[in-house]
């Protein structure tokens, strides 16, 4: 577990290799989600131990949320995060590090309707170009967009918006429906590589569709395809994946339809179709959730979730 400080909440973790070998981790944490006192928090992992946490970021009266750690190809680290009261009206942010998360630069608040990465890591492509999952969700109606650099995050476009047709059928459909799950669409893409200018984004869905949504590029992020579900499920959840360096696709996500229980790895040659290898977390009525997975240099995964809304876990996995 990831010390959390005096911290009663803690959720969606990020973690990155750093140019040493060693990780850093970030989530945002307070009494509870949504609270003005919530910030940004890290901790480093030196000899394979991870450090006491400390604070990265806050914002001055309103909560913070959903960090993201990762590098551009100009050698600097970088947080983006979100701060407002919830999703529906919060704001962009990001900070850099030039020493591997040491010291840090002033936070920038984004323009409005530019977010950064929404939650999973952007995929920085060989060419250095970026291809961040963004989304938004407004009251029944979400939607994912792609934001776009091709210059380190000096300037973007934004592609979309990508949705996917809601299920035939009724809200009963979805189980544990509730007013959120009336809702229709997808957020919180994760991007990965198929190979060459292939791209493919999972997204998290609403109950009512019930399972991980799908879409494509054959552009290198220019152009997406409308999303589609796939056969896995997914209870309204976050979810993670990664292109593994000999072309699997690891994939970390709640194998239900209801509840936040168990937590799962699974592997997928095609990117189509998914075997699940592991169970990370299985206790009823629990919640582990909002999982983030990178592959390290050493071959392992790495990943982190949302332990119980308490604290962040961590576990090493060779594949």
């Amino acid at each position: 577990m990831l010390h959390n400080g005096d911290c009663a909440s803690a959720h969606a973790s990020t973690v990155v290799e750093l140019h040493d070998g060693e990780l850093m981790a970030a989530w945002f944490a307070g009494s509870e989600e949504g609270a003005a006192d919530v910030a940004i928090r890290a901790a480093r992992c030196v000899g394979g131990a991870w450090t006491e946490s400390f604070e990265l970021v806050r914002e001055r009266g309103t909560p913070t949320w959903n960090p993201v750690l990762f590098y551009t190809h100009d050698g600097r680290l970088w947080l983006y995060y979100k701060y407002g009261t919830n999703p529906r009206m919060w704001c962009g942010a990001r900070m850099f590090s030039t020493d591997d998360g040491r010291s840090w630069s002033q936070p920038e608040h984004l323009p409005a309707g530019l977010y950064g990465p929404i939650r999973a890591k952007p995929l920085v492509m060989d060419d250095g170009v970026i291809v961040s999952g963004a989304s938004v969700e407004a009251y029944r109606s979400w939607a994912v967009w792609i934001e776009r650099s091709e210059d380190h995050g000096r300037s973007w476009a934004k592609i979309g918006p990508i949705t996917v047709p809601p299920p035939p059928g009724g809200d009963d459909e979805a189980p544990g429906s509730n007013d959120w799950d009336v809702t229709d669409g997808i957020i919180q893409p994760s991007v990965v590589s198929l190979g060459g200018a292939r791209l493919r984004l999972y997204a998290r869905a609403t109950a009512r569709t019930g399972r991980v949504c799908v879409a494509d590029s054959d552009d290198a992020g220019r152009t997406w395809t409308q999303a589609r579900p796939i056969d896995v499920p997914n209870p309204n959840a976050g979810i993670d994946a990664v292109a593994l360096f000999d072309g699997r696709i690891a994939l970390i996500y709640n194998h239900t339809r209801d509840g936040r229980s168990p937590l799962n790895l699974a592997l997928s040659d095609d990117g189509e179709h998914f075997n699940m290898v592991a169970v990370l977390e299985d206790e009823p009525g629990a919640e582990f959730s909002y999982p983030n997975v990178i592959q390290g240099s050493d071959g392992a995964l790495h990943m982190t979730w949302t332990w119980k809304r308490r604290c962040i876990r961590y576990c090493r996995r060779t594949v």
